[in-house]
C-alpha cells in the first residue's frame, strides 16, 4: 500500500513539473505567434531545437544509467554527485562548442544564429540539473523536482510576455530561458545537500568507469532527441522559418500528451528496474497497465482533433495556422502508436537491452530522415507531417518485436478494449458539438466534462463497481 501511495505521490509529482513545463511552453509559444508572428515563432523553436538536441547529447545519457543504478545501490548517492557533475560539466561545455560550430555553419540569417548561441547556453545548467533530478528519480521523491521548477517555470512565462510587450526581440527570450534553468539548478542543490551527504571529491576511477557504462547510453538518446527534433531541423533547410513556425505550432498542440506520457514512465522506471526480479508476469502486468492508461488519454485526443484541429489552430494561435489543419491529422495519428513507444523502450532499458533502443534510433534516425528529406522537400509542411509518422511506426514496429522476441508477448484486447469503448461512445458527441456549431471554449469543455465522466465511470466499474465503492467508503 505505501508503494501504491508513493507511485501516485510520484507520479503526480512528475505530471505536474511536465504539465506546467508544457502549459507555459504552450502559452508561449500562442503568445510569440500572435505578438511576433510565426516566423519568429519559427525562429524561436528552432533555436530551441538546437539546444534541445545538444544538452539531449550531453546529458540524457547520464540522467537514465544514473536513475537505474541509484535505484539499486541509494548509497552510492554522494559519488554520482559530486563526480557526476563534474563529469557532466565537461560533457556540457563540448556539447555547447559543437552547437556553435554547428549553426555557424549552416546558412541561417544572424538574428536566428545569435538566437541559438544565446539558448544554447542553457545546455550547461539544464544538463547539471539532470544530475540531481536522477538523485530525486531514484530515491522516488520526485515532489522536490516539481518544488524547484513549477514556480520557475510559471515565473520565467510571466517575465517573457512581458519582455515581449515591452518590444524586446526575440534574443532577450533566450536570456530569460538560461537565467531560469541556472536558479533551478540552485533551487535543487539547496534541496539535494539535505538529502545526500556529500563528500567532496572526484573519484576518478567512478569517472572513467561511467564513460564506459554510459556510452549506450548516451548513443541512444543522443541519436533519440535528434529523432524528436529533425523534422525542424530539415524543414529549416529546405523550407523556411515561417513553416517551422506552423509546424512547431502543430507539435506544441500535441506536447502536453507527450510530457503526461513521459511523466507517468519516469515515474514508473524505477519499479520498473525493481521489477525485473519479480518476473516477467510481473512486469507485463506493470507495462500492460500503463499501456491502457496512457491509451485511454490517446485515442480521445486523436479522434478530438480529427472534429476540431482547425478551429484549435485558430483558437491557440490566430487564423494563418489554419493552413495547418491537414498536416496536424496526419501528426496526430502517431498519438495511437507512442504510448508502445514510450512504455516499451523503458522496459527494454530496464532489462538490460539498452543494445535494442540503440538499434531502434539508429534504424529510425536514418531511414526517417532520408524519408523526411524525399517528403518535405516535395511536400513541405505535409511532409514533416508524414515525416513524423513514418518515424513513429518505424519505433513502434522495432520496440513491439523486440519486446515480443526478447520478453513476452502482450494481450492487445486486454489494453485496447476500454480506450476504444471510451474513443467509440464520444464519437457521437463530437459529431452533435460539431453540428450545434457553439463557441469553441464551450466545445471543449462540454467535450472535456462527457470524457471525463465516461473515464470516471469505467474506472469505478474497474475496481468493481458501485455497490464495492460503497461498501469501501463506508468502511
Amino acid at each position: 500500500m505505501v508503494e501504491k501511495y508513493k507511485f501516485i505521490s510520484n507520479s503526480i509529482s512528475m505530471i505536474v513539473n511536465r504539465l506546467a513545463q508544457s502549459i507555459t511552453a504552450f502559452v508561449l509559444t500562442a503568445a510569440i505567434a500572435r505578438t511576433l508572428g510565426a516566423e519568429a515563432l519559427g525562429q524561436y523553436l528552432l533555436a530551441y531545437s538546437y539546444y534541445f538536441i545538444f544538452v539531449g547529447i550531453a546529458s540524457q545519457g547520464l540522467k537514465t544509467l544514473f536513475t537505474r543504478e541509484l535505484a539499486r545501490e541509494p548509497q552510492n548517492s554522494s559519488v554520482y554527485l559530486i563526480s557526476g557533475t563534474w563529469l557532466q560539466l565537461i560533457f556540457s561545455l563540448f556539447s555547447y562548442g559543437a552547437l556553435v560550430i554547428v549553426v555557424f555553419l549552416l546558412p541561417y540569417s544572424s538574428t536566428t544564429s545569435t538566437l541559438c548561441y544565446i539558448m544554447g547556453l542553457t545546455i550547461i545548467p539544464f544538463a547539471l540539473s539532470n544530475i540531481t533530478e536522477a538523485i530525486f528519480q531514484a530515491q522516488e521523491k520526485m515532489h522536490l523536482i516539481a518544488i524547484s521548477t513549477v514556480p520557475v517555470y510559471i515565473l520565467r512565462l510571466i517575465i517573457m510576455i512581458w519582455a515581449m510587450q515591452l518590444k524586446y526581440d526575440i534574443g532577450y527570450l533566450g536570456a530569460i530561458l538560461f537565467s531560469s534553468e541556472t536558479v533551478i539548478l540552485i533551487v535543487e542543490w539547496i534541496f539535494i545537500i539535505r538529502l545526500v551527504k556529500i563528500k567532496w571529491q572526484i573519484d576518478i576511477n567512478f569517472v572513467l568507469k561511467t564513460i564506459k557504462s554510459a556510452r549506450t547510453f548516451f548513443a541512444i538518446e543522443g541519436i533519440a532527441v535528434v529523432t524528436g527534433r529533425i523534422q525542424i531541423l530539415i524543414l529549416s533547410l529546405l523550407g523556411n522559418e515561417f513553416l517551422v513556425g506552423l509546424f512547431g505550432g502543430i507539435s506544441q498542440l500535441l506536447q502536453p500528451f507527450s510530457i503526461i506520457a513521459n511523466s507517468i514512465i519516469l515515474a514508473m522506471f524505477p519499479r520498473f528496474s525493481k521489477a525485473v526480479d519479480q518476473g516477467r508476469e510481473k512486469q507485463r502486468q506493470i507495462a500492460e497497465n500503463i499501456i491502457e492508461i496512457l491509451l485511454i488519454m490517446a485515442l480521445p485526443l486523436f479522434i478530438g482533433l480529427l472534429f476540431f484541429g482547425k478551429d484549435l489552430l485558430t483558437f491557440v494561435y490566430d487564423s494563418s495556422f489554419a493552413q495547418a489543419n491537414l498536416a496536424l491529422r496526419l501528426s496526430a495519428i502517431s498519438l495511437i502508436f507512442v504510448p508502445f513507444i514510450r512504455s516499451l523502450s523503458y522496459l527494454l532499458v530496464a532489462n538490460g537491452f539498452e543494445i535494442v533502443n540503440l538499434r531502434e534510433v539508429v534504424i529510425t534516425t536514418i531511414f526517417g530522415s532520408l524519408g523526411g528529406v524525399a517528403l518535405v522537400s516535395r511536400y513541405q509542411l505535409l511532409g514533416a507531417a508524414l515525416m513524423v509518422l513514418l518515424m513513429t511506426i518505424l519505433g513502434f514496429s522495432q520496440y513491439t518485436y523486440f519486446t515480443y522476441t526478447r520478453l513476452f508477448s502482450l494481450n492487445l484486447w486486454r489494453i485496447m478494449r476500454r480506450p476504444l469503448l471510451i474513443s467509440f461512445l464520444l464519437i457521437p458527441v463530437f459529431i452533435l458539438l460539431q453540428k450545434i456549431s457553439l463557441d469553441f471554449i464551450f466545445t471543449l469543455l462540454i467535450a472535456t466534462c462527457v470524457y471525463s465522466l465516461f473515464v470516471i465511470y469505467l474506472g469505478i466499474r474497474a475496481f468493481g463497481g458501485f455497490r464495492f465503492l460503497w461498501v469501501k467508503l463506508l468502511g
